[in-house]
């Protein structure tokens, strides 16, 4: 199938999915404004009672331990942070457009979004350990949102996407993106570019998720992001937390170490950090879907 065919018709089937929830972009609009407050969020985020759920939902998990049941939306803006309950909020609004995964693939989104959640984690501590002074608002919903073409392949190519998860178990090619890239000419990071600009999504957003499987970065490309997204995304292969059948795991780029700062014995420090915290980051999965 040629390249451009194909990007034709995952536009057509883009515009089949329900419109996104009206919270959604008007949070891009207020992630967008830097004049943005607390206030803001919390008012925005109370209107839709089913998010506001989930969020304090999110905060009472064991991820976060408080000492103490968060019963009210204020607060737990306040103790997780505005960038962090933008991100959240921006997320749970995503996923719970996405319709269920098409069963004749034999593929599972349950564990999709366990493997994203454990990368945002891992990105969020890269950034809290590495990036300081850095506005980071982005960086947890990159990882969220890394892996979002594969749903768009599972739901609406489901047999074609099929071809490709047993194309990936074939020993040279196992590697998804590289099954992808040789059955459809384009892979997951591209695709959910593609569905992420549709709806609008900041480019500091989509243009790394674009990327993250390219081995040459285009010009312009935001190497630093690209590669935080990359390390997470190995390190959380390598902790388990990741999709079910065999996976070879990339090794971790020493020039996206270098671009992060990250040093060997950090690099260490870090995998057994977040090899710690399964329980917790099961824990916040289970609270977001």
């Amino acid at each position: 199938m040629e390249n451009n065919d194909f990007r034709i018709k995952i536009y057509s089937k883009i515009d089949e999915l329900p419109t996104l929830p009206s919270v959604v972009p008007r949070l891009l609009n207020l992630v967008e404004d830097k004049r943005t407050n607390a206030a803001d969020i919390t008012d925005l985020i109370s209107h839709d009672p089913a998010l506001a759920a989930k969020v304090m939902k999110v905060a009472n998990s064991a991820y976060y331990g408080f000492s103490q049941e968060i019963s009210d939306l204020n607060r737990a803006v306040a103790l997780l942070g505005l960038n962090m309950v933008k991100s959240l909020a921006l997320s749970i609004g995503v996923l719970r457009n996405l319709p269920p995964g098409k069963k004749s693939s034999g593929f599972s989104q349950k564990d999709l979004w366990l493997h994203s959640v454990a990368v945002a984690a891992t990105i969020k501590e890269i950034g809290e350990r590495h990036m300081k002074g850095v506005d980071l608002d982005h960086l947890f919903m990159l990882g969220l949102l890394h892996d979002i073409g594969i749903i768009v392949l599972d739901q609406f190519f489901p047999e074609l996407f099929k071809k490709v998860l047993d194309e990936s178990l074939n020993l040279k090619y196992r590697e998804l993106h590289i099954a992808e890239q040789r059955a459809i000419g384009l892979d997951h990071g591209e695709i959910g570019a593609m569905l992420l600009i549709r709806w609008k999504f900041p480019e500091a957003i989509s243009s790394p998720i674009a990327v993250h499987h390219q081995a040459v970065l285009p010009d312009g490309a935001d190497s630093r992001d690209v590669a935080i997204l990359r390390v997470a995304d190995v390190i959380s292969h390598e902790i388990g937390l990741d999709m079910e059948g065999p996976v070879i795991v990339r090794k971790i780029l020493e020039c996206d170490l270098d671009v992060l700062g990250i040093g060997e014995q950090d690099l260490l420090d870090l995998k057994e950090y977040m090899g710690s915290q399964k329980e917790g980051i099961t824990a916040f999965f289970k609270a977001m879907v």
